[in-house]
């Protein structure tokens, strides 16, 4: 072990008093703990069992998200609604209930995650929060019951894995696409129980938004946390939206890793992944002319402002095409605000797309546009595997808001490049950027 110190071994450094080696077990105490409507119930009913968990170390750091199937669809849900809701009045937790927006997201809007943070979500993509160089990762129920009582988890320190962003992509690509790329060159098991720390002269060039999506789905390629610096780009986005001063947190230059792997950003192109996995990634032109019963814009994934600015571009002026339907769903309620405020809500609108917010909805197959047999869906969620997003018989196949849009007023897979006004890149740095339609 050097003097130099990856991100993933500063993190841990900072909490445990030195620096753990990899493959090391350390417990580690928890600045947040967030469960939702999905994976809570599990969680309570351990706590519930256990007379030593049935307790929640600080109200403070503990939060619920209703956002699942959320309003509830079905008197299942709701039931499971009205348990959390107790809970939350019982313990002083706080709950963000129906209409907020989902948790990921909201952990975000709310500055819930911050750079040095250990976080735990009982949710597979609490991974998301690794974009503002938090070691943020998802557990089973079971540990998260144990993380709200005691207010610290065991780790095993995963092994670190250089990834290089290098250079300009070109204006048309996203975070969807790159992330995309990347599982589609690893596999969706490449990076098992791996840190993956992303670093480069790419970085300069990928939004605050652009790196939640990259983080989103470090976990699909088996990734226990996706790392991003807290370099200038991520201080300046605190600033403006919260008016906080947080540390400037990155590697060191001389820091070794277990792997190393470079993506040469000027050569990405618009992506997808086709049924029925995410690392069956094609060029958007290959697989161009498929016809499309549903597009989807939302989730964790893809369901911030810079994914509907992006959508805008192409559905402004357009229809959605007869025979298709667009459904869309920002992710929270200030990214629908924010939308609303610059008149992208009367774009999406106009063009015939059904709109909603602040839910998983259609990503998991709860409600809000379910596929039927042998139906096609171009979608900006994380996962296509069988039956994802309703029948087993239908087929999801995951792309950029960009591309989805394009399939939305085309009516099938098209690469989205043609449809696009202007050169002004899909992803921008600028945390207090607006677009005018």
């Amino acid at each position: 072990m050097t003097g130099q110190a990856t991100l993933t071994e500063k993190l841990f450094e900072a909490k445990t008093g030195r620096r753990p080696a990899a493959g090391e077990i350390v417990v580690v105490p928890l600045d947040l703990v967030y469960a939702h409507d999905g994976t809570f119930g599990l969680a309570v009913e351990v706590m519930r069992q256990t007379p030593l968990l049935d307790r929640v170390f600080d109200p403070e750091k503990v939060a619920l998200f209703i956002d699942h199937a959320a309003p509830a669809p079905t008197v299942a849900a709701a039931l499971v609604h009205q348990a959390m809701r107790r809970f939350a009045r019982e313990k002083g937790v706080k709950l963000y209930d129906v209409g907020n927006g989902i948790s990921h997201q909201v952990v975000a809007d709310e500055a819930l995650v911050r750079p040095g943070y250990f976080v735990v979500g009982a949710d597979s993509h609490t991974v998301t929060g690794g974009a503002f160089a938090a070691f943020a990762t998802g557990v089973g129920s079971t540990d998260a019951a144990l993380a709200i009582a005691t207010g610290k988890l065991w780790f095993r320190v995963p092994e670190q894995v250089k990834l290089i962003l290098d250079g300009a992509p070109p204006h048309h690509v996203m975070g969807k696409d790159i992330v995309l790329s990347i599982i589609g060159m690893v596999g969706s098991d490449g990076m098992i129980y791996k840190a993956v720390e992303y670093q480069g002269s790419g970085l300069r060039y990928v939004s605050m938004d652009s790196r939640m999506t990259i983080s989103n789905m470090a976990v699909e390629m088996g990734a226990k946390v996706g790392l991003f610096p807290s370099d200038e780009i991520a201080r300046e986005w605190f600033r403006v939206n919260h008016g906080l001063e947080v540390p400037r947190l990155e590697p060191d230059p001389g820091a070794e890793y277990s792997d190393e792997l470079t993506v040469e950003m000027p050569s990405l192109e618009p992506v997808v992944a086709a049924p029925p996995n995410v690392d069956n990634v094609k060029p958007v032109t290959e697989v161009e002319g498929v016809e499309v019963d549903q597009v989807f814009i939302g989730s964790c994934t893809n369901g911030r402002y810079e994914d509907y600015v992006a959508a805008a571009r192409i559905l402004k002026g357009r229809r959605v095409a007869e025979g298709t339907r667009c459904v869309a769903i920002p992710a929270s309620r200030r990214v629908y605000r924010k939308l609303l405020r610059n008149g992208i809500i009367d774009i999406l609108v106009e063009a015939g797309c059904f709109v909603a917010y602040g839910t998983c909805g259609p990503c998991i197959g709860a409600h809000l546009g379910l596929l039927g047999q042998g139906e096609v869906a171009v979608s900006t969620t994380n996962r296509n595997f069988t039956g994802r997003m309703g029948h087993k018989e239908s087929k999801v196949y995951l792309a950029s808001p960009a591309t989805a849009a394009a399939a939305a007023v085309t009516g099938k897979i098209t690469d989205p490049r043609p449809l696009l006004r202007g050169d002004q890149p899909l992803m921008v740095v600028d945390p207090s950027y607006s677009y005018t339609p």
